[in-house]
């Protein structure tokens, strides 16, 4: 730890002006962005403490500002915990159809300044800049002005890191951020960059929970072997390491410790599975079980549709009250992107699972994607109409209720996901549309009561 309480140091020469073969590699993180999103939606909650999460016993904290870490609050603490360092936090529900938006303006930001970028997470993203030489950009210009960008144009803050590689550039991004100083915020110098000079210190001084994929678990492991800095990961044996952490995360660590980050920006990442799971704030049984996958089939079956995919592999994962878990999954010889049918599935795996009491957490997801163009049937559960053979009544079935979804999922596209429903989707309390990401992603709300918004927000 350093004199100023950061986790290291550095004396970063701003005034120096990189080339772009110093400082290839940009990465810019959104500053607490979530809990971002919703002081600019929601002006009263500016200067409060405040995090986004859920509120229950169950609740985990995703994002807070900076007025609530200066309690030592973070991202990953239970709600319950943090309530008891902060009595006065506020904590609100995550509206990921907001924090999407916003994603998406962020990354066409971006790619004004290069189309080569990597996103990595809604908030964070990889940019190679070497494309950029024939116009004689200048890294660390281009950095300040992607910043004030997002600023002016966004109304959010960031960190914006340069460096030689990928691991480099991330330490520099949050080096650059706001920091927390005997109990006060301080501005950080928002653009860094690690001359190779900051590279030699950085690893020196570099706590090993500062790497990139280093958790508290994997902390723990290497701690057993001496590992606490940086540092220290030259003096162990690759092998003895792998013992503890795997072969493939021994030989990063090994690699990280020297400096070696041989990943390069991915413009184009294909997703391998979509999904979405649920802590309820009361564990289900029985049918309440199987009704609970419906509204997972429902946000499952719209992320597939909007981005043209159809899945032949559902899979689903509970977790009971004694925290044990399993997982069961059906793989078919076509695609699905339809929720009747993802239902039927997912109700059939729940019937499959051994029953060892309450269930606590549900997740539905899918993988093995195809091109919805290229799927050959969808299967379907729908009665006939008296007169029609099976296969004409199939078929008339299916056009009408495609045209029919996907004239739905347009207008939710373009007016929000609230501007329309089907009749399915009317209950004694008004209209639930499944979300992507669900209406309790960080867990259900204090008392158990709904954190679902139909608004459209």
């Amino acid at each position: 730890m350093s004199r100023t309480g950061r986790p290291f140091d550095t004396l970063n020469s701003i005034s120096d002006d990189p080339s772009l073969n110093d400082a290839p590699i940009l990465h810019v993180d959104l500053d607490a962005f979530f809990a971002s999103v919703e002081m600019l939606d929601d002006s009263t909650l500016r200067g409060r403490p405040l995090a986004v999460g859920g509120s229950g016993e169950r609740g985990v904290v995703a994002s807070v500002n900076y007025e609530a870490r200066r309690y030592g609050i973070h991202s990953g603490m239970s709600s319950v915990v943090a309530r008891r360092r902060c009595p006065d936090l506020v904590i609100v529900p995550g509206h990921f159809d907001r924090y999407e938006a916003y994603s998406r303006d962020f990354h066409a930001v971006v790619n004004d300044l290069t189309p080569s970028f990597e996103p990595l997470g809604l908030d964070e993203v990889f940019a190679d800049l070497r494309g950029l030489a024939r116009l004689h950009v200048r890294p660390l210009a281009a950095a300040r002005d992607l910043r004030e960008r997002l600023r002016d144009e966004l109304h959010l803050e960031s960190g914006v890191g340069l460096a030689r590689n990928k691991l480099f550039a991330k330490l520099a991004s949050r080096r650059a951020k706001p920091y927390i100083e005997r109990g006060e915020v301080r501005d950080g110098p928002g653009v860094v960059w690690v001359s190779p000079a900051r590279e030699a210190e950085w690893l020196e001084q570099l706590p090993v929970r500062a790497l990139w994929g280093v958790g508290p678990a994997t902390e723990s492991k290497l701690a057993q072997v001496g590992v606490r800095a940086v540092r220290d990961l030259r003096d162990v044996d690759e092998r003895v390491l792998a013992r503890y952490v795997g072969s493939s995360m021994a030989s990063t660590l090994v690699g990280f410790s020297r400096g070696e980050d041989p990943r390069g920006v991915v413009v184009e990442r294909t997703a391998k599975s979509l999904g979405h799971d649920q802590t309820f704030a009361r564990s289900l049984t029985g049918e309440d079980l199987v009704r609970a996958v419906g509204h997972h089939a429902g946000v499952v079956s719209r992320a597939l549709r909007e981005r043209d995919l159809v899945a032949r592999t559902i899979s689903l994962m509970v977790r009971y009250d004694d925290l044990t878990s399993v997982t069961r999954s059906q793989t078919l010889a076509f695609g699905i992107d339809d929720v009747a049918a993802m239902t039927a599935l997912g109700e059939a795996l729940v019937q499959s699972i051994p029953s060892r009491g309450a269930v606590r957490l549900l997740g539905l997801y899918a993988s093995s994607f195809t091109p919805r163009e290229a799927n050959e049937v969808q299967l379907r559960f729908a009665g006939l109409d008296e007169g029609s053979s099976p296969v004409e009544e199939g078929r008339r079935r299916q056009v009408g209720h495609e045209a029919l979804r996907d004239a739905i999922d347009d207008v939710r596209a373009k007016f929000g996901v609230g501007a329309v429903a089907l009749a399915s989707e009317l209950g004694p309390d008004g209209l639930r549309v499944d979300r992507q990401r669900g209406s309790e992603p960080f867990g259900p709300r204090s008392g158990g009561e709904s954190s679902s918004d139909s608004s459209g927000r």
